[in-house]
């Protein structure tokens, strides 16, 4: 599934336009973004946690030559499915 995918799926279950739901999506996107940039979490109950996770610089192997590179410190998101989430998928 792909964004519009996903923008159509929340027209149709929400009944409105699929430019309201695109609106939504990216709003709720945004909100995500910015709590995680300033450092909070984002816990859904049910469904999940988005966390920022710091990476520390560290030593890499470049796959083509082999050769040792420097990756730099760098933050990524992290998302750990809830309870219920998971109990869902493994029905």
């Amino acid at each position: 599934m792909n964004k519009s995918d996903l923008i159509l799926q929340i027209a149709l279950g929400a009944d409105i336009s699929q430019e309201k739901a695109e609106g939504v999506l990216d709003v709720f996107l945004r909100i995500i973004q910015v709590q995680l940039e300033a450092g909070e979490s984002v816990q859904m109950v049910g469904f999940g946690t988005f966390t920022a996770q710091e990476r520390t610089a560290r030593m890499g192997r470049n796959p083509k030559t082999g050769e040792q590179i420097q990756i730099g410190a760098s933050r990524s998101v992290k998302f750990s499915a809830g309870k219920a989430f998971k109990e869902e998928l493994n029905q």
